[in-house]
């Protein structure tokens, strides 16, 4: 088992998650964090400490598209171990619908 970021993330990037976690298993894109999958121990320990709750364990039904996109960009996307500034507009997104179609960019973030 590993845990997944979902698209409750995009635009919101709190990354409370990356300080947390033993194993530096956080990516960044330009506008979400994902979990590189092969990485993650499955501590758990980022989930509760997401404000948008965004990460879930791949347990859950419906996860595969996550787990997927979760995979491909953390491969792609720089590692982040240390928490950087959320996005000025990050609370006017939290809890919003359909971020993914709207807002998801395959764009890489700066990482540490």
């Amino acid at each position: 088992m590993t845990y997944v970021v979902t698209d409750a993330c995009i635009r919101c990037k709190y990354m409370d998650c990356v300080e947390v976690c033993p194993v530096d298993c956080f990516y960044e894109g330009e506008n979400m964090l994902v979990i590189n999958p092969n990485e993650c121990i499955d501590c758990g320990v980022c989930e509760p400490e997401c404000p948008a709750e965004a990460i879930l364990p791949d347990t859950e039904s419906g996860l595969e598209k996550w787990l997927e996109v979760n995979a491909t960009f953390s491969a792609q996307w720089p590692n982040l171990t240390r928490k950087g500034e959320q996005p000025a507009d990050a609370d006017e997104h939290k809890g919003e619908e359909g971020k993914y179609e709207k807002y998801f960019s395959p764009e890489p973030g700066q990482g540490d």
